[in-house]
């Protein structure tokens, strides 16, 4: 009985709890050592510029977004059978996907934890609304992907706004629990969600810089609807060529060219960047509705680097 005594000791001292984690949340730690580019982080910023939470409640959302971000992440590459993230090689590919996939699992209810400790009563409602939108989200992206079914441009948007605006919803609703403006931000939430996805969609096979820190083109190699690929699928209604590219899931980098190519002459790219400069004139319309905001501002700035790409893409046609 003693025995079992000190077995229950143990796993209620928070000691023993502390050096469980730096084992069991390796595979996070390891996704955290290259941060991304905290455009959550930044945005909660720029939200709080209209909503002026204190820095004690806006500091545990900003982490809370953070942490289901990179949990995201671990279980998305594995989903994908992501090769590379940020550079390095993707968690799973050193710790194993059992361990990974725990890790990833142990901070969603690490970061309840935290929404918890906010200490309002409507946090873990807010909390488990938008994470279920979240994974209707990403559910739906996978069933296309794993069922062959190329999704309509409409199904497409509805996904983006579920799974990525999903998170963004998380932390302005998590916010306003704690601010007298109670403006309705969901229409931004939205635009935001779908700027991002198709921002994402569209550098993933363009930018230089985004194949470098992932395998070059790995959307093709995923097998993924992207937003380009989904308009070139229905542009090309005869000859099927980037549906079948998709099918064989290739990382055979010619053929991958070869789809870059159609892309381009089937207009998917331009159609892609008409898209994205529309819903940033979207977003823009929508700050100024909300009130002058110029951390937003700023921060919409920073995002079109995608058109960096487009300058590239045309440099390459012109020579």
């Amino acid at each position: 009985m003693s025995e079992f005594n000190d077995i229950l000791a143990k796993c209620r001292d928070k000691s023993c709890q502390k050096e469980q984690d730096e084992t069991l949340l390796q595979p996070f730690a390891y996704i955290q050592q290259i941060p991304g580019k905290q455009i959550r982080s930044k945005l909660a910023l720029a939200i709080n510029h209209w909503l002026a939470i204190p820095v004690e409640k806006l500091a545990p959302i900003g982490e809370i977004v953070q942490m289901l971000h990179n949990s995201s992440l671990l279980i998305d590459d594995i989903e994908d059978n992501s090769i590379l993230r940020r550079g390095i090689p993707v968690a799973h590919k050193i710790y194993g996907v059992a361990s990974t996939i725990n890790a990833a699992n142990y901070v969603l209810f690490l970061a309840l934890e935290k929404v918890q400790q906010l200490g309002h009563p409507d946090a873990t409602k807010v909390y488990t609304e938008q994470l279920l939108e979240l994974h209707r989200g990403q559910g739906m992206e996978i069933y296309w992907r794993d069922n062959f079914a190329c999704p309509t441009e409409s199904e497409y948007k509805q996904m983006t706004i579920r799974k990525t605006g999903g998170l963004f919803m998380l932390a302005i609703r998590l916010m306003q629990l704690f601010s007298d403006n109670k403006k309705d931000f969901s229409k931004l939430a939205a635009i935001l969600g779908l700027y991002f996805q198709i921002r994402d969609d569209y550098c993933n096979l363009s930018m230089k810089e985004y194949s470098e820190n992932k395998s070059y083109c790995e959307d093709l190699t995923e097998g993924k609807f992207s937003f380009p690929i989904i308009h070139a699928v229905q542009t090309q209604k005869h000859d099927k060529q980037v549906l079948h590219i998709l099918r064989q899931r290739t990382r055979d980098v010619e053929v991958k060219r070869y789809c870059i190519s159609l892309l381009e002459k089937l207009g998917s790219f331009q159609y892609t960047r008409d898209v994205l400069d529309s819903l940033d004139q979207e977003a823009r319309k929508e700050v100024e509705i909300l009130g002058p905001n110029p951390i937003m501002e700023a921060l919409l700035n920073d995002l079109l680097s995608w058109k960096n790409a487009s300058d590239a893409m045309d440099e390459t046609k012109e020579q």
